[in-house]
């Protein structure tokens, strides 16, 4: 029993520590953008030695593979909080504004998501399956507007993201383009969605 509770505390103090770790590295990609992280700042920052960061994570891309872990899963959950109505076309502009918001709330979060931003970072497969569940909603939410084409699919994640990426590095603080949300769902269930089942049609 004693060896088992001195494991539990070894565990929890390990946990503790990476979360230390990542919480710092999060600040610094923050104020400095994410290419800025190095392991000498972020252990500076973390108040720790760099080798002692190297105790809880072997590189600096397993740093950055646990903040796409932590990003995705913000992602996925700030994404499943949206309440569905009956109306599909407004449900789905209402879920592009929201990944706006999440977006241009953190942009180096949205960068590691969303873009590749730092060379040689590839998230891991289990990483990058927590951000696939992301995909299945979008997908889920245009089915339900008559959306099934896996190509449409592609044409619809490159419109939204277009938007976001276009409001962040032309007008931050704006709403140039995420003012376009309504207008752009519209033009996109027009073109590839089925009206029969849009709410108010027959």
């Amino acid at each position: 029993m004693l060896k088992s509770s001195d494991g539990d505390w070894r565990a929890a103090r390990r946990a503790n520590a990476r979360a230390a770790v990542l919480d710092a590295a999060w600040g610094l990609v923050r104020e400095n953008g994410l290419a800025a992280l190095s392991l000498r700042e972020l252990a500076k920052r973390a108040g720790i030695t760099t080798p002692t960061v190297y105790a809880y994570f072997e590189s600096k891309n397993a740093i950055l593979d646990a903040m796409f872990a932590q990003a995705a899963q913000s992602f996925v959950e700030f994404m499943s909080s949206l309440p569905a109505s009956d109306d599909p076309v407004a449900d789905m502009a209402a879920a592009v504004r929201r990944f706006s918001d999440f977006c241009v709330s953190d942009v180096p979060r949205y960068q590691l998501l969303f873009q590749h931003s730092v060379p040689g970072f590839t998230p891991s497969p289990e990483s990058y399956g927590i951000a696939l569940s992301a995909l299945a909603l979008a997908r889920d939410l245009l089915a339900r507007n008559g959306v099934h084409d896996p190509r449409h699919l592609d044409i619809w994640t490159a419109i939204t993201t277009g938007l976001v990426g276009q409001q962040i590095s032309n007008d931050p603080g704006g709403d140039r383009w995420t003012g376009l949300i309504e207008d752009v769902t519209r033009m996109f269930l027009a073109q590839y969605g089925d009206a029969t089942q849009h709410k108010g049609e027959s």
